[in-house]
């Protein structure tokens, strides 16, 4: 396996330092518009693990937005698998890329949705991920695989979903993923700031557009965004969290290989979180659309959002100022093997201590890229095989849950994680 990974922000850098421990890969070029950052990573496991560890991992320069420069660098470097690791918006030039240079695909955000132009709150419009279905034959054709949605949630979410389905329950009512955190960050006087732990461009186009939901007798429709708040109880001494509907690629995923009668997701959002997001869509700086703005060498066209999200912290350097823990989770309710009610929820659970301590990486972007390493090596022993666009629930879980909770000195990746009866 000699992957290409497109990206060394948070979750990308994240990526190769998970995968530096492991044996699975052959090589794996890290690459970046920027190439200052892809060599920092490649630099921190030279520097971790030693030459023997770096010499399988090398940089480069890549262009994500142009689908040609894509599949030129993938071919460059005989790539067999293009890891997607950056943003969302740039999922069609990057998966188009790889399908063109003959590679297999994964992504952690599949493509971008756009409302309904006349009833966005009811009815869907173009939906997250239907541009990569859309060419499902043409990857099958060409006997390649584009894994989509393969994070931590949408990821290991929906490997929790196909593990409910084929060995906890008989009849699932709901698939509902439920995220939620205690982190905290401190500026350098120790008083607690704004800083999205994730980035703030794919929050915004997450929180602000209108939540999807899915039922079996009406199919996919929408909602306002922060629909229907409920306060979920979170383990891991998180405790009671007010959880918002936001859309995501969860609920576009589980339907098309899982049967339940509602799938849902909601993000614990916070107060706060909430009332800044609905301030920034007030005040129109959510948009993508370019505006004319004066500057010290003349008038620039810039995206409010753009600017938003250079005026945040970078979330990669936010680990050593944060504290607390992250859970991502499945909570499941319906009909259990035995034939009685039963309701659960499966989850991770990601300490800020931990991931800085082990990886240098804050917690969020860390659990986040746990999840497509997994993937990597299943599909490398051949644990996980197939061909066209996928999402993770078309595969057999267990080889997946197996290999994340195994203890590292026994070949696995040392992640617990829980199942909680409610």
């Amino acid at each position: 396996m000699r992957t290409l990974l497109v990206g060394a922000g948070g979750v990308g850098d994240a990526i190769a330092k998970i995968a530096a421990r492991r044996s699975f890969f052959d090589t794996m070029v890290v690459t970046d518009y920027d190439l200052a950052r892809a060599e920092r990573t490649v630099a921190w496991i030279t520097e971790r693990h030693g030459p023997d560890v770096a010499r399988r991992f090398s940089a480069d320069r890549i262009d994500a937005s142009d689908p040609v420069a894509v599949a030129e660098v993938a071919r460059r470097h005989g790539a067999t698998h293009v890891m997607n690791a950056v943003e969302p918006s740039f999922v069609p030039a990057v998966f188009a890329g790889a399908l063109e240079a003959g590679a297999d695909y994964l992504d952690m955000a599949m493509s971008l949705s756009e409302p309904h132009p006349t009833d966005p709150y009811r009815r869907t419009g173009v939906k997250l991920g239907d541009h990569q279905f859309a060419a499902a034959a043409e990857w099958e054709a060409r006997g390649r695989l584009a894994l989509v949605g393969m994070g931590v949630e949408p990821g290991l979410s929906d490997v929790f979903a196909r593990y409910a389905q084929d060995h906890l329950f008989r009849e699932i009512d709901e698939l509902g993923t439920r995220d939620g955190a205690n982190l905290v960050v401190r500026d350098e006087s120790g008083n607690e700031i704004f800083a999205p732990s994730f980035s703030i461009w794919t929050t915004i186009e997450e929180c602000l557009n209108p939540p999807v939901i899915w039922e079996a007798d009406r199919g996919w429709y929408t909602t306002e965004p922060f629909s229907e708040p409920e306060v979920f109880r979170f383990p891991a001494g998180i405790g009671e969290v007010e959880c918002v509907n936001v859309e995501h690629e969860e609920v576009l995923l589980m339907p098309r290989w899982l049967s339940a009668k509602r799938v849902t997701f909601k993000y614990g959002l916070g107060a706060e979180f909430i009332s800044v997001l609905k301030t920034l869509h007030t005040l129109h700086l959510d948009s993508v659309t370019p505006i004319r703005v004066r500057s010290a060498t003349g008038p620039v066209e810039v995206a409010p959002r753009d600017v938003v999200a250079a005026a945040l912290p970078d979330p990669a350097t936010l680990g050593p100022r944060m504290t607390g823990v992250t859970c991502a989770g499945l909570w499941v309710t319906g009909t259990g093997t035995d034939g009685r009610r039963r309701e659960v929820y499966l989850y991770h659970v990601s300490d800020n201590e931990v991931t800085m301590r082990d990886y240098g990486s804050q917690c969020v972007v860390w659990q986040t890229a746990l999840n497509p390493v997994i993937a990597l090596e299943l599909l490398a022993t051949g644990a996980w095989q197939g061909t066209g666009v996928r999402g993770p629930e078309s595969f057999d879980a267990v080889p997946f849950l197996e290999l994340m909770a195994r203890p590292e000195d026994e070949g696995g990746y040392g992640q617990e994680w829980g199942l909680e009866e409610r």
